[in-house]
């Protein structure tokens, strides 16, 4: 790994937690209803984000930030939101092994919008990659 941009250690981390998420969001929701779910999840990330920003000193007031990037946080979040609420939806009525990789679809998603909107341009390599990602989608999603 000594190879590698410091993000990749992080996006790894991101990986394993996403997974995680998964598996104990589904073990979770059982007899729940999967809004009241997503509520009681987003409570429990604002109180130990909250934390973690106060004890680490990063503290600083959100309403001293740009109105730019209210607009756009504010859209993450909307987004982020509106995710849960079908990701846990999806966990509720199909199998975490199933809905999981279909959700990771976004990652092809990403790619097609940072080229439309960021001007990003992956190499042909990295587009192979996401084209081989959206095609175990598939075999995964369709019988």
């Amino acid at each position: 790994m000594s190879n590698t941009s410091p993000w990749f250690f992080w996006a790894v981390l991101s990986a394993v937690f996403a997974a995680l998420t998964a598996i104990f969001a589904k073990i979770g929701i059982k007899g729940v209803d999967s809004d009241l779910a997503t509520l009681v999840r987003t409570g429990i990330i604002i109180i130990v984000l909250s934390a973690f920003v106060w004890y680490s000193g990063k503290w600083s007031n959100p309403f001293e930030l740009p109105a730019r990037t209210w607009l756009f946080l504010g859209l993450s979040g909307l987004a982020t939101g509106a995710s849960w609420v079908c990701y846990f939806r999806a966990l509720q009525l199909g199998e975490a092994s199933k809905v999981a990789p279909v959700d990771k679809m976004s990652l092809v998603l990403v790619a097609i919008f940072a080229f439309t909107f960021l001007g990003e341009r992956p190499s042909l390599r990295e587009w192979s990659g996401i084209a081989m990602v959206a095609g175990g989608v598939l075999v995964l999603a369709f019988k």
